[in-house]
């Protein structure tokens, strides 16, 4: 590969274009920045539309009636998808959360940021960065032309597996300890009637009925998602151990993912209604729920969203519980706060320990375990990716408080009270 000299600069580089990063990149312009996404496929979307996750989870309560808690930028994605007749919900299943068709997303997130001025750039794969005296200085990306240098004032990591962080010698930390959330390959399955009704339920009895072999490990319960134009069935069974940082662990998993699927089709067509589903889409890539965390200012901790702590700092609420998929027994389990109210998320656990200038959101938040697989979850990634983005760009343009980015958080139609969830 061949490189030379700097290939652009910019107030503002985003890596990962995500929930998280688009949302991030969208802020960063609109708050005056020269913004660059940098995005390794050829869309954006991240999980939603390379991983099969069609449900924005996180933008409720699970209260009775649901409550709003994150607006802004999601009020964008969510207006535009339901007028394309691309969104349902809220629905309920452990938490709340709206069913959309990844392929319109796809168009709806293109039109977002070209409207905003953001500078994106597909099929590009950050593999280096530079940091010097506490600063992120620039970033090396790799594509089929070689590899190029841009430079930038301050950057925010949405990659979900925070290579930016790590290849920039930030802090960072993989997983909490012993403890990482399981890895699941969405997938996606047609020939359902849009008439019939597919519980989860029903998943976990044909699961038990099908007779998997013995000594492979299975998982039984999922959502059960039907996309609004198609009906097809989305659901997240095929589940393995893997890192992620590692290329073979990596492939392994996808082999396994896909030999799994084949097996859950067989089982589905066992649900009445289901004998002529067939395996539509199988990821294309396995969804990672946790990998590397940023170490931050300040790390979240799930007793302080039990006892709904306030922080001067909120720039974000969250919703979701936590949601835990074991890695040994494939088991998950969903913990409500209490009361299942909005709970604040500080802009500390998005801010680098180390480097002044790097900031992060999504599952990249620091957090511990069952934090941050509550914060994990996209319709909060929207939140986080808007207060990273906003940071950054402020950041940029010389001195900046927390309460002006609240402030300009506010006047973007973000809600960081929960008072205002409505």
């Amino acid at each position: 590969m061949s490189r030379s000299g700097i290939a652009g600069e910019f107030d503002v580089i985003v890596a990962g274009g995500g929930s998280a990063g688009v949302a991030a990149a969208v802020a960063s312009a609109r708050t005056g920045a020269s913004t660059l996404l940098i995005e390794r496929f050829g869309c954006l979307g991240g999980a939603a539309a390379m991983r099969s996750v069609v449900t924005y989870c996180g933008l409720y309560t699970a209260t009775d009636p649901p409550r709003r808690v994150v607006r802004g930028i999601a009020d964008e994605i969510q207006h535009a998808l339901k007028s394309n007749s691309a969104l349902t919900g809220p629905v309920r299943h452990r938490g709340v959360y709206v069913v959309f068709e990844p392929e319109t997303l796809k168009f709806v997130l293109d039109d977002l940021v070209c409207r905003a001025g953001v500078t994106t750039m597909f099929g590009a794969l950050v593999c280096n960065a530079r940091r010097a005296d506490g600063l992120l200085q620039s970033v090396d990306v790799a594509g089929h032309g070689g590899v190029a240098t841009y430079r930038s004032r301050a950057f925010v990591d949405c990659t979900g597996e925070g290579d930016l962080s790590a290849f920039s010698g930030s802090a960072t930390r993989y997983g909490n300890g012993a403890d990482t959330n399981l890895g699941t390959l969405g997938t996606r399955f047609g020939g359902i009637p849009k008439h019939v009704t597919v519980t989860s339920r029903d998943i976990a009895d044909a699961v038990t009925a099908a007779g998997f072999r013995e000594g492979e490990t299975t998982k039984q319960t999922s959502v059960v998602a039907r996309l609004p134009i198609s009906g097809d069935m989305v659901v997240y069974l095929a589940s393995e151990d893997y890192d992620p940082r590692d290329r073979l662990s990596m492939s392994r998993a996808e082999f396994g993912g896909r030999r799994q699927a084949r097996s859950y089709l067989k089982a589905i067509r066992r649900i009445r209604g289901c004998e002529n589903a067939y395996l539509a889409l199988s990821g294309p890539e396995f969804g990672t729920r946790e990998s590397r965390h940023l170490v931050s200012r300040r790390q979240l901790t799930w007793r302080e969203i039990e006892s709904r702590k306030k922080f001067g700092d909120c720039i974000a609420l969250g919703a979701w519980g936590a949601e835990w998929h074991d890695r040994r027994t494939f088991d998950s389990r969903f913990d409500h706060p209490p009361e299942c109210d909005p709970y604040d998320i500080p802009f500390g656990c998005l801010w680098s320990a180390d480097t002044a200038n790097l900031f992060c959101a999504g599952r990249l938040a620091d957090a511990d375990r069952k934090a941050g697989a509550a914060i994990r979850v996209m319709g909060t990634a929207l939140a986080t990716g808007q207060a990273a983005g906003t940071a950054a760009a402020l950041d940029a343009a010389g001195s900046w408080t927390i309460p002006e980015l609240r402030a300009r958080l506010i006047d973007q139609g973000a809600i960081l009270d929960a008072a205002d969830a409505c």
